[in-house]
């Protein structure tokens, strides 16, 4: 039941995301789209009331109540993020808003946006820690909560792993071939014109 909640919460942010999106640019009714964009965190409300019935109930706390936390974290940390991306698209292609701002491909300000990125996961990974955390406490000493120690572990990893995808955005920045730098132009031999 709670596998088919989360999906039903993801197809949900995504039914709202357009609902409300249609209903700002398209019916030029920005107030009520905005109120139905609003109502984008009461899915993650609801999954998270449920999987703690579930677990109270006496389910076995199991992987898919870690999936319920990492998915209830990915949303805390990502879904502003997704909304104002999906929204800058939308609004130029249909209400001829500018076009969405791409983010930076080359050198330091890549590997900042990359940073920030990372930031965003940490996030993901301490919210849904946390509720794991919760969860554990919630089942108590009686029952079984090492999936859920699992499924920290896994927050970490992912943690672990888009950091050091990050890092070499830092170390090995990508140069852009449109722009030399004073020290190439300067090493570069003089240009012969013809008189």
């Amino acid at each position: 039941m709670i596998v088919a909640l989360i999906v039903a919460c993801e197809v949900g942010f995504w039914v709202l995301l357009a609902l409300g999106l249609a209903l700002r640019y398209l019916a030029r009714m920005p107030r009520t789209g905005a109120a139905v964009l609003l109502m984008e965190p009461l899915l993650e409300l609801v999954l998270l009331i449920v999987t703690a019935i579930d677990l109270k109930n006496g389910a076995t706390a199991d992987g898919k109540h870690g999936l319920a936390a990492v998915y209830i974290g990915f949303t805390v940390a990502y879904g502003h993020y997704t909304i104002k991306w999906v929204d800058g698209h939308f609004a130029h292609r249909f209400a001829g808003g500018p076009p969405p701002v791409k983010p930076p491909r080359y050198g330091l300000a890549r590997a900042r946006h990359e940073g920030k990125l990372w930031v965003r996961t940490v996030v993901m990974a301490a919210v849904a820690a946390a509720l794991l955390q919760i969860a554990s406490w919630y089942v108590g000493d009686g029952g079984d909560t090492r999936s859920l120690h699992e499924w920290q572990l896994t927050a970490l990893r992912i943690v672990a792993v888009h950091g050091v995808i990050a890092l070499t955005y830092l170390i090995w920045q990508k140069k852009d071939p449109g722009r030399t730098t004073a020290g190439e132009e300067a090493a570069r031999p003089p240009q012969k014109t013809l008189s």
